[in-house]
């Protein structure tokens, strides 16, 4: 039985295309649980309507990660950090201090999307990557400092 997908369905097929399967398998198992409707001439043309906007919006996302990725290629970040008596941190530079330093620049970033390995735990510059959807990423540079104190 030809069927249209409405949902990914593992070992079958992506959502909106075509599949033929057993008639048994659709009957008992995908139409039953919203997972196919059967592929009608217009059921086929709604499929094809459907699966062309997802693809648009495929590609206007992606052309706005590009946007993101590019805009901040390069940025530097200045983090500030208390710092003792003797040079120690009173906190490790991670990965959600990072994330709020370039929110403050207007780039809404989640913490997830920055690679670093350890936390920063010394003054200087830290190049690092900024992962995105797409498989693109983008380097920046983030600079800490030690914070100055209103004495």
């Amino acid at each position: 039985m030809k069927v249209v997908l409405l949902e990914d369905v593992e070992n079958i097929g992506k959502k909106y295309e075509v599949k033929n399967v057993k008639d048994g398998y659709a009957r008992n198992f995908l139409l039953p649980k919203n997972l196919a409707k059967i592929a009608t001439s217009d059921v086929l043309e709604w499929a094809n309507l459907q699966k062309e906007s997802l693809e648009k919006k495929a590609e206007e996302n992606l052309k706005e990660i590009q946007k993101i990725a590019t805009d901040m290629e390069g940025m530097e970040f200045v983090v500030p950090v208390k710092i003792g008596d003797k040079g120690q941190f009173f906190e490790k530079i991670n990965e959600q201090k990072i994330a709020e330093k370039i929110k403050e620049q207007g780039f809404d970033i989640k913490k997830n999307q920055i690679i670093m390995e350890n936390p920063i735990e010394e003054l200087g510059e830290h190049p690092l990557k900024i992962k995105f959807d797409h498989n693109l990423e983008a380097e920046i540079t983030v600079i800490v400092t030690e914070e100055k104190q209103n004495d």
